[in-house]
């Protein structure tokens, strides 16, 4: 069925009705006759020699056949969504939910001791005396190059993003505990300059486009930030264990993926469950944390951004959009053994579901369906170690290393997400301030592997929808990310 889209060519002050289905579309004129020859004139270079219709063989005339007119906006919103951004887990996860886990790197699963583990186990609230209540802040510096044939090019994105943690816990009786964590497990940002990637700054030929056309998009800003509301109920079942169950409601609160060819933002919620055990005997501790996957149902606005392409057809006009963002499942397991009263070793291995990102399909307000299509992720493995020591009566040492698996492959690699495996130190310490009080500080340091980026299949121009994975974004792409945390506790 043929849908009705009405836009308004900016330089003419020109009404003009589209009419779109699958085969053709077709212009019906709703203004005077010399302000057709002037649109035309003006997009063929020659004056109108034939019937309105486009794909007409008379002069001029421009063909946006069925396959142009989706090759290029296809390009346009993939370049936008087909890819999210970066982090300093694999994907765009950010794991470091408390300030002790950035000194841990994160191997905080198996530890009945630390408040700094509730966030990681929220069965840990069980083996605490009372209640308490934690805010802190990280601050993450990421660092994103590639070098291609045009040279070397930065990400411009913001020096320092800041993710918020709070958790607060309370013990109702012997038995039974409530909690409240809030944090920010998944996003980042990155930004590329237009013409960071020579081969998607071409152009379509003129005439009978005007000059300057683009024939490509460019992915160009990826902002992501993502908020964790985490409920938890937890039952001390007895000395030695305890079990936990809980909601994880997200909310996208915002979500800018644009291209040098359209612009998509938005925000939304979604919700999934998180299940938790600590049992913890003698000097051993084992602990294990699920969270399940869930979907985020992302609505907002798609706005073209060249009027050329869209008064040809190539790009449609700026409408409400929506997407279903898949969040992985997250799975952490991991065995703590104290040594001495003073030093303790934990090992977790941690595994996110990233297969569950496997499609990306945009829906327009007025337009259904407008793309879908596959990022083909796989799951991914982290290895964690974390060691605490206790230095003085009132002051803890920590210490940590992780190694994080990417789960994506060639096939579907993205400059959005120019992810790859990554090694993570961490340094903190944890002060007692007398009278419940505690401060805790850490230090993360994120080193990427360099990702030597050719293309698993060539870039074909004739089909610009199709980036991801092709060597239009071929190089050598280097990453790092410094984080500071700082956290203010309370026990009572």
């Amino acid at each position: 069925m043929a849908v009705p889209v009405q836009i308004r060519w900016p330089l003419r002050n020109l009404s003009l009705v589209l009419r779109h289905d699958r085969d053709n579309m077709q212009l019906r004129n709703t203004a005077s006759q010399k302000q057709q020859d002037d649109v035309y004139s003006s997009l063929n270079r020659g004056p109108r020699t034939s019937p309105a219709t486009f794909g007409s063989q008379g002069g001029n005339w421009l063909k946006p056949t069925q396959n142009f007119k989706r090759s290029v906006f296809a390009a346009g919103i993939f370049a936008a969504v087909g890819s999210n951004t970066t982090a300093v887990a694999s994907g765009f996860a950010v794991p470091e939910i408390s300030v002790a886990g950035i000194g841990t790197a994160n191997a905080l699963v198996a530890n009945p001791e630390e408040l700094g583990a509730i966030p990681y186990n929220p069965a840990a609230m069980g083996f605490h005396d009372g209640g308490s209540l934690a805010i802190g802040a990280t601050v993450i510096g990421p660092s994103f190059s590639v070098t291609n044939a045009t040279g070397e090019h930065d990400s411009q994105g913001a020096d320092w993003l800041a993710a918020p943690m709070i958790q607060a816990a309370v013990k109702i009786n012997d038995s039974w505990y409530a909690g409240l964590g809030f944090n920010s497990p998944f996003g980042l940002e990155t930004r590329w300059a237009i013409g960071t990637f020579p081969a998607l700054t071409g152009t379509l030929p003129s005439p009978p486009l005007p000059p300057g056309t683009p024939a490509s998009p460019q992915p160009t800003q990826s902002m992501l930030g993502i908020l964790d509301f985490v409920p938890a109920l937890t039952y001390r079942v007895n000395e030695q264990l305890s079990v936990s169950a809980g909601a994880d409601i997200y909310w996208a609160k915002e979500a800018q993926l644009n291209s040098s060819l359209t612009n998509l933002s938005g925000d939304g919620t979604g919700w999934g469950f998180n299940l938790s055990a600590l049992y913890a005997r003698d000097s051993w501790s084992i602990g294990a944390s699920f969270h399940s996957a869930a979907t985020v149902k992302v609505e907002g606005n798609y706005a073209p951004l060249n009027y050329t392409l869209l008064a040809i057809g190539g790009l449609p006009m700026a409408q409400t959009a929506s997407l279903d963002l898949n969040l992985p499942s997250r799975l952490q397991i991991g065995a703590r053994y104290k040594i001495s009263p003073k030093l303790a070793v934990e090992l977790d291995w941690a595994r996110t579901g990233w297969s569950s990102f496997d499609t990306i399909k945009v829906v327009g307000g007025l337009t259904g369906t407008i793309l879908e299509d596959q990022n083909q992720w796989d799951d991914a493995n982290a290895y964690r170690l974390g060691i605490t020591y206790q230095m003085l009566p009132n002051t803890r040492l920590r210490f940590g290393y992780s190694y994080d698996q990417t789960g994506q492959g060639d096939d579907y690699f993205s400059a959005r997400v120019p992810d790859s495996d990554r090694q993570l130190f961490g340094v903190g310490v944890g002060h007692d301030l007398g009278d419940g009080w505690q401060l805790d500080a850490g230090y993360m340091y994120v080193m990427f592997e360099d990702r030597n980026y050719s293309g698993s299949r060539p870039y074909n121009p004739a089909e610009p929808g199709e980036v991801n994975g092709t060597s239009a974004i071929a190089g050598d792409y280097k990453a790092h990310a410094n984080l500071i945390g700082l956290e203010l506790s309370k026990a009572f």
